[in-house]
């Protein structure tokens, strides 16, 4: 493959639902540009971009699969996403390092939730739509109804290039109203009759070419200036209205294809290789420090490693994009993440499996290379003195969890280490070794998500694993003020063990005043602080710790060994064993003897006195809540709701959607969120979706309570 410069480089991903036919088209598309001779199938698994076992296994595209073309004098960059909402992290992937977006429409169904979803991901990123209606062969194939629906779904920007003259089992001809020319295939497909608009689609066709012209004149003052002069545009003037309008989002142009029979496909490639934004045209991307990073092809050297396939007999494939500057084979380059010097053996261009070397990338381009040493997902190389780093791709949150564990027990390290090479090729994978749970939690997408997980572990890597329900992580804290004191005595010959330990507890509250005076049973305490330590807990939440000792009652030197007492306790609270938060403590009395006291025993006295006090303080457990905010058809939303609510949920509000959805926003207990994904799915037929993000802590009621202190103590016994 031939150098191509910046300016020649087309970035484009391949998006939709599932079963809209992206793998296909990118089939097609290699067999245009003649890199295959043979177009395989998803049925046959024989195709290029699902050449994983777990692919075919499945018949679906799990990971992002990149095919690079020339066509024309371009270099088109295609990258073939996942249409299941459990892989959408490829998608995001994808639209994070490429320039354009092409939104498949099933021809037999038109907008689905995937489309929604992907479209509001390019909303997030600022990118550039054209919307691709295929499978137009179909026989339930209706496209003015599927264009209806596409303009009341994402507005009248939606603006068409193309329109079949007949759909279903025999169509084969497209009206393309920027040329004002029929197009028509042979039964095989391949190149196109070119023709006049026959006189029946003559009105029609002008009437879209006048309303595409209007559209693509008003994104630039000097096109739109010409088109009032002159009520037209010529060809390239229309399309360079339409690139402008594609940067800024003002129109999203509609093409049609039926990627299976190899119809449309060239010229859409022609279109893409003519309009799609160059790299250095769309928003500069800026680093971590916030420095906007040219695309120049003469500007510092620096790699982003955006995606790793590992590959049998290869290991490790890094793709990566040139950020800005150019890169060779045999450069020498240093990992902005890791500090770690990296030399780049070869350097590819390539689709799916098959790699090309090339002597250059330019900024812009997209490629690959093998047996890096040091070189994650994520990871930026820079040429010497360079300091760039960047991290611009964000993923969603996860919304399916459970705990895994190897069957065989010997294969747990075994195991955490084939799930983090499999979060290296997915990030949106979430590994949780708990030291709270004392579990391995797996987060991802969905159930089908850690399904193809636990594939992936019994087939590649020979690991046999289960999956659990994961624990929640519960909180406790307490509701009013309480006191304690506990002694510890221990004498076995020789020296003893001594220690007494005076606290008193109570709720903290951020900018509370430190106490003056406490009174239990008409008895006063008055509080003389010596000493206040902060600590913000790592699960969330507030230690105070005051010294109020007087008198020399305990040394100084023993208040270390009374807060980590109170610590260990903190982190296996009295209640359930669950992190406790938000409290103060105020050691204010206690004893010690000259010889015996020493630091075990200031601990073990204050790790009792605290779990006393504790339960006397109005002990209560919490539960983590989360927003969640669903889009569901407006015929679905009284099941969604009922169910909701019978999940313990409190509805916070909704909004209305495009295409007749409804946006419902809510606040839910974790614990019922387990498998809210199976359930939605089943609910509505697979047409809602969501995303849950944590909030805050509350509560749990009572009879949930209590039910957890007795499965805490029945866990205690069987450990006894």
């Amino acid at each position: 493959m031939k150098v191509y410069k910046t300016k020649d480089i087309r970035n484009i991903a391949l998006i939709g639902s599932a079963g809209s036919g992206k793998t296909t088209l990118a089939e097609a598309i290699l067999f245009e540009a003649g890199k295959i001779k043979r177009r395989g199938t998803v049925e046959g698994k024989n195709t290029v971009s699902d050449y994983f076992p777990v692919e075919q296994e499945y018949g679906y595209s799990v990971f992002p699969t990149i095919a690079q073309v020339e066509f024309n004098g371009r270099k088109l960059n295609f990258i073939d996403c996942p249409g299941k909402e459990d892989f959408v992290g490829g998608a995001i992937t994808a639209l994070n390092v490429t320039d354009q977006a092409v939104i498949l429409v099933n021809g037999q169904y038109g907008p689905e939730v995937g489309t929604m979803n992907s479209f509001r991901n390019t909303e997030k990123l600022g990118k550039p739509v054209i919307f691709l209606v295929n499978q137009l062969d179909r026989e339930n194939c209706d496209f003015e109804t599927v264009i209806n629906n596409i303009r009341d779904t994402f507005g009248n920007k939606c603006v068409e290039v193309q329109y079949p003259v007949a759909t279903g089992v025999g169509f084969n001809s497209l009206i393309d109203v920027l040329l004002m020319k029929k197009l028509t295939w042979k039964a095989d497909g391949g190149a196109p009759t070119i023709e006049d608009i026959p006189a029946s689609e003559m009105d029609k066709a002008e009437e879209l070419h006048a309303a595409l012209v209007e559209a693509a004149a008003s994104n630039d003052d000097a096109l739109m200036e010409k088109y009032f002069e002159e009520e037209s545009l010529t060809q390239d003037e229309i399309r360079e209205g339409i690139r402008k309008g594609l940067i800024t989002r003002s129109i999203f142009p509609v093409f049609c294809v039926c990627s299976g029979k190899d119809m449309g496909v060239g010229r859409l490639m022609e279109f893409l290789g003519n309009v799609v934004p160059l790299p250095d045209e769309m928003p500069k991307v800026s680093d971590v420090n916030g420095n906007e990073i040219a695309v120049d092809s003469n500007g510092p050297e620096s790699l982003f490693f955006f995606k790793t396939g590992m590959e049998p007999h290869i290991g490790e494939v890094s793709y990566f994009k040139v950020m800005s500057g150019t890169v060779h084979p045999g450069d020498d380059l240093t990992n902005a993440d890791r500090g770690s010097k990296e030399r780049l053996g070869q350097i590819f261009s390539c689709y799916g499996a098959t790699r090309e070397a090339v002597d250059e990338l330019q900024a812009g381009d997209i490629g690959c290379t093998v047996k890096l040493k040091d070189v994650k997902t994520g990871n930026t190389l820079n040429a010497k003195d360079v300091d760039i780093r960047f991290d611009f791709i964000k993923y969603p949150n996860s919304k399916f969890w459970r705990a895994i564990k190897a069957v065989n027990e010997s294969d747990t390290e075994k195991l955490m280490v084939a799930i983090n090479k499999m979060r290296q090729e997915d990030p949106t994978y979430v590994v949780e070794q708990s030291k709270e749970l004392k579990q391995i939690i797996i987060h991802g997408q969905g159930e089908f998500h850690l399904r193809t997980l636990k594939w992936r572990l019994e087939n590649n890597e020979k690991i046999n694993a289960i999956y659990e329900e994961s624990k929640i992580p519960y909180r406790e804290t307490i509701t009013k003020v309480s006191r304690a004191d506990y002694r510890h005595k221990k004498q076995s010959g020789g020296a003893g063990q001594f220690g007494e330990v005076h606290l008193i507890l109570e709720p903290y509250t951020e900018g509370m005043p430190d106490p003056v005076v406490y009174k239990f049973g008409g008895q006063e305490f008055k509080m003389n602080i010596k000493s206040r330590e902060e600590r913000d807990l790592e699960w969330g939440g507030k230690l105070v710790f005051l010294n109020s000792v007087v008198g020399g009652a305990i040394d100084l030197r023993f208040m270390p060994a009374i807060l980590k007492g109170v610590m260990e306790r903190m982190e296996s609270g009295p209640l359930t064993g669950s992190y406790a938060r938000d409290v103060r403590v105020i050691v204010y009395d206690g004893k010690m003897h000259p010889v015996d006291s020493n630091e075990l025993s200031f601990m073990l006295a204050a790790r009792n006195a605290f779990s006393k006090a504790f339960k006397e303080a109005g002990p209560k457990v919490l539960e983590p809540i989360y927003d969640l905010e669903v889009l569901v058809p407006a015929d679905y939303m009284g099941d969604v709701m009922g169910d909701l609510q019978g999940r313990r949920a409190i509805i916070m509000g909704m909004d209305s959607e495009p295409g007749g959805y409804q946006k419902l926003k809510a606040k839910i207990p974790l614990k019922e969120m387990a498998s809210y994904s199976i359930a939605l799915s089943s609910l509505t037929g697979g047409s809602a979706s969501f995303d849950m993000s944590f909030s805050n802590y509350e509560l749990v009621p009572n009879d949930i309570q209590q039910a957890l202190i007795k499965q805490h103590e029945a866990e205690l016994a069987e450990e006894d």
